[in-house]
């Protein structure tokens, strides 16, 4: 069958189900769970005729993905028929917090009871002292705001990252710079006929800094199709002091010491101005600020940046030549930009990058949404009112974070968990997050203690239990997987003209629901103001995930729906980027703003400025000496997705342990052998880990990974799945944040790895007695 006719019209080929040798098979679009970004690769779900899962394929049709499926997926039979899968809603009472001492409830029991907690709390301590915490990657990680504002009506929603160091130190400087939500490399995702379709150009050149895709898909981004663009002739470029895939692949590799990357844009930026390699039609027309930008990028001349960076001077030379000549260009941005407390700063300078090339919304450069394009917020914010909208935490102190994604400071709130200031939070709400377990929250025993002990009572939702909502819940809702509920998916939340998919359910499995099912259905009884307008889930999924422009069942019938009526390009000149229609870009001026006037009235530099990391070889020499490594943490593996995955065998068999990568070089310096475990610590923590010698990390790096807990041990307190043992980000300090409240260095701290005689290696063949055996529950 072909993918593509001959005029670069899509021939889907079959329906969205039909029969084949037996079985049904439905084609549909995976998201959540298990965890991915929202990429919506398309899937094939075939069933028996007793409604079991039997197999799992990629959909061949699927005008991205193409069949191309991760080994996720491909074990979704492992994950939905997991022995350990909570299947039924339960209950605990307070008192046995930290213990397994649940019981299965109903759901109308579950829900009557939650009902009655909101009101209660909201009636005694107002309904600001209602907190809900949210993860990434699930459904309900962009649902997060909707979920406090619209369903229980509390402003204070709060993922729990330092700096909240995910994804939104990017999106605020595009917002604020750009006026649009984030520019994702342009792969012709919503074009019929991709890269055949004339509209498209395949790039010269594409840039990968500080993300790797291809393990990742990150927030949408399809991976794999860097490696369609290289085919047809793109060259890459990588940003990383980690070699990886891509990395081997690119004529141009930038070692850079973590945390510096302002200071190697700035000086990118330097030799593109000072050789007259911009576009000067574009800067003249379409920017704001050049003339300030130029002058202040003199402060950083190249071989200033090449000592700070450790990448050599002609190094970065010819990396900046070579992106501003390639025409077009296109720079692929990840979580080591956002990472510090300096992202927001190297974010703009990757912007002015951007913008002084002239390669934003053009063909094959940075695609960006119109202004009907952005992420998933404000549905009940309004309802809130002035008063409850004004006690959202840190609107005051941080207007520019707070503002932009509707969500409590998150490093305020866990200092107001420890000391009730300026408020008390006294009920909590887990959604979709495992926040303990080494995913996003900084010095997350803190974190633990905290909640545990000032949370009066608290739910968590969820697919299994785990030590986050063991440690703190008194009820457990159970979240059905990607293959059993009906929703939508959507590329960059929404941000981004690419693609929306259908998420079709397939099959059944206990009494498990969906995230946007449970919001609908709890919304009606704590806030029935924000959902009696609808009729039933799917007109509820209708307005809120496609804003009606169609229904869920036509969603379906087509599988996945190219955003073809939204997909332009230069839509500055035809003002398809401003509410007004007027043409330019949505900031103050109607321009990229080099010189950000809205950095400027929240108190901070207009300008990109280079800062060291808080601690460091330069910043805290003295401190260096005793922990005399760069510690980066987090770069994603193709078989888990942060915390999610590791009590499936088949991914855990392929990485078993929690590693931490060191440099050859520096193994000898410590004495470290490979497969040896190894304590690591800093003045924030100790935690153990199982060494890895490669020279996938540069001399006097290290890389962690991150999000490991260990399913298979004792799972109440103390113990609680061993969650402490090797948890890297009680490595990370809480509050090492940027001014605007945004960036923390989850990949540039420092640490020292010393040789242990203990192991902690993981016996593999426990794990398969423990959780190799499927259980089909009929």
């Amino acid at each position: 069958m072909k993918l593509f006719d001959g005029q670069g019209t899509k021939d889907i080929g079959k329906p969205w189900r039909f029969e084949e040798d037996g079985l049904t098979v439905t084609r549909g679009c995976a998201w959540s769970p298990p965890g991915c970004h929202p990429t919506g690769c398309g899937i094939k779900v075939y069933t028996n005729d007793k409604g079991e899962l039997v197999k799992i394929e990629g959909d061949e049709n699927h005008p991205i993905t193409n069949g191309r499926l991760c080994v996720r997926c491909l074990t979704m039979k492992d994950y939905v028929y997991h022995p350990d899968r909570v299947r039924y809603p339960m209950k605990r009472s307070r008192k046995d917090r930290g213990k397994d001492k649940w019981e299965r409830i109903t759901w109308d029991e579950a829900y009557d009871i939650i009902a009655e907690k909101v009101a209660y709390f909201k009636e005694k301590y107002g309904p600001e002292s209602i907190l809900i915490m949210g993860g990434t990657g699930r459904e309900g990680g962009p649902m997060l705001p909707a979920y406090a504002h619209a369903c229980i009506g509390t402003p204070n929603a709060c993922y729990t990252q330092s700096g909240y160091s995910c994804y939104i130190p990017r999106v605020a400087g595009t917002t604020y710079v750009l006026g649009a939500t984030y520019p994702e490399m342009d792969y012709a995702g919503g074009l019929p006929g991709r890269y055949d379709n004339p509209e498209f150009t395949i790039p010269e050149l594409i840039v990968f800094w500080g993300k790797e895709p291809l393990p990742s898909n990150g927030d949408g981004l399809f991976g794999h199709a860097a490696i369609d663009m290289m085919r047809r002739g793109a060259k890459l470029m990588s940003i990383d002091p980690r070699a990886n895939w891509a990395s081997t692949r690119a004529e141009w590799h930038l070692r850079l010491r973590p945390g510096t990357d302002a200071a190697l844009a700035m000086a990118m930026l330097n030799v593109i101005i000072n050789e007259n390699l911009y576009d000067e039609d574009f800067v003249s027309r379409w920017t704001y600020g050049f003339e300030q930008l130029a002058e202040r990028v003199q402060d950083m001349p190249v071989e200033k940046a090449a000592e700070i960076t450790g990448v050599d001077a002609e190094l970065i030379r010819d990396a900046a030549r070579a992106y501003a000549t390639a025409k077009p260009a296109q720079i692929a941005w990840g979580l080591a930009i956002d990472q510090k407390s300096n992202g927001v700063q190297a974010g703009h300078c990757i912007l002015a990058l951007q913008a002084i090339t002239g390669n934003v919304d053009v063909p094959g450069g940075q695609l960006i949404g119109d202004v009907n394009d952005g992420l998933e917020l404000g549905f009940g914010w309004n309802n809130l009112g002035p008063e409850l909208q004004s006690k959202i935490m840190g609107i005051k102190e941080y207007p520019a974070y707070v503002g932009l994604v509707l969500n409590a400071q998150c490093d305020m709130v866990l200092e107001a968990l420890e000391t009730e200031k300026p408020y008390a939070f006294k009920m909590g709400i887990f959604e979709d997050t495992n926040l303990l377990a080494g995913t996003c929250a900084a010095q997350p025993k803190r974190w633990h203690d905290a909640m545990a002990n000032n949370l009066e009572w608290s739910f968590g939702i969820d697919v299994w239990m785990t030590p986050t909502i063991q440690a703190c819940c008194e009820i457990f809702l159970p979240l059905s997987t990607t293959v059993e509920h009906d929703t939508v998916v959507y590329t960059h939340y929404g941000a981004s003209p690419i693609m929306a998919g259908a998420v079709n359910k397939c099959i059944t499995v206990g009494e498990t629901k969906g995230d946007c099912e449970i919001m609908y259905e709890l919304g009606k009884r704590c806030m029935p103001i924000n959902f009696e307008k609808y009729k039933d889930y799917y007109d509820f999924l209708a307005d809120y995930r496609l804003g009606y422009k169609q229904t869920f069942e036509e969603l379906r019938d087509e599988v996945v729906h190219q955003k073809t009526e939204t997909l332009s390009y230069r839509k500055y000149e035809s003002g398809k980027l401003r509410p007004d229609g007027r043409p330019g870009f949505n900031t103050p001026t109607g321009r990229i703003e080099l010189f950000s006037t809205m950095f400027q009235q929240f108190g901070e530099d207009p300008l990109p400025y280079y800062m060291e990391p808080q601690l460091s070889p330069i910043s805290t020499p003295e401190e260096f000496q005793k922990y005399p490594l760069v510690l980066t943490t987090g770069a994603r593996t193709y078989c888990y997705f942060h915390s999610e995955g590791k009590q499936i065998p088949y991914l855990r068999e392929m990485n078993p342990d929690p590693l931490i990568e060191i440099n050859p070089k520096d193994a000898l310096r410590f004495s470290i052998v490979d497969g040896q475990w190894v304590e690591v610590e800093n003045p924030f923590g100790k935690i153990v880990l199982k060494a890895k010698v490669s020279q996938i990390v540069k001399e006097g790096v290290v890389h962690a990974q991150h999000g490991f807990w260990f399913p298979e041990a004792d799972c109440e307190e103390p113990v609680l799945y061993d969650v402490w043992r090797s948890n890297i980000n009680e490595l990370i300090p809480h509050r090492y944040i940027g001014k605007l409240g945004f960036g923390a260095p989850f990949k540039c701290m420092i640490c020292k790895v010393s040789p242990t005689d203990k192991s902690w290696d993981t016996d593999m063949q426990k794990v398969w007695e423990r959780f190799g055996k499927l259980v089909i529950e009929k």
